[in-house]
């Protein structure tokens, strides 16, 4: 009976509910990013910058949720970062970078999910949940809205506000 009390306890411990009580409490971190973090931010021997595409793809980590949205938001920098320095090769370096680096098991400052407390891992936001993120990044994006590594320098643009959007 003991063995049958101590493996419940440790079953609950291990796997917590996925989802929480309606009058859940949401503690999630504010905003903040490090532009490509352990990668350039942009080039240092032409005028590519790439960094937008960093400010948009740690808005999707710092979020968090599903191992397919965040696999979901590595295409998306992937894909931004090839479109604006025409440079597949790098596209594909930062993609496998983050592919094997930004999993939300690592303690560190740009896992998946890091705006929520560690432990997180992959679990789909809640309605509470996502409508905390939501005014989160939008008082973020009103406040930055071309995504840029230097808020106050000039604009990236729309087309990289849209992109979050998406």
């Amino acid at each position: 009976m003991l063995a049958l009390r101590v493996s419940l306890w440790l079953f609950a411990a291990l796997f917590p509910p996925a989802v929480a009580a309606s009058d859940e409490k949401v503690e999630i971190r504010e905003f903040t990013t490090d532009g490509c973090s352990r990668f350039p931010d942009h080039s240092l021997i032409s005028n590519d910058d790439w960094c937008h595409c960093c400010v948009a793809h740690d808005l999707a980590y710092w979020r968090g949720g599903t191992a397919a949205e965040r696999r979901a938001a590595d295409e998306k920098l992937r894909d931004c970062v090839e479109k604006t320095t025409r440079n597949r090769a790098l596209a594909d370096v930062m993609f496998a970078g983050v592919r094997a680096g930004g999993g939300p098991y690592f303690f560190t400052s740009y896992r998946w999910g890091y705006g929520w407390k560690y432990g997180r891992n992959y679990r789909p936001l809640s309605p509470a949940e996502r409508a905390v993120a939501d005014m989160m990044q939008a008082g973020y994006l009103a406040t930055n809205p071309g995504l840029s590594c230097s808020p106050g320098q000039p604009e990236v643009g729309e087309e990289a506000a849209r992109a979050v959007a998406e």
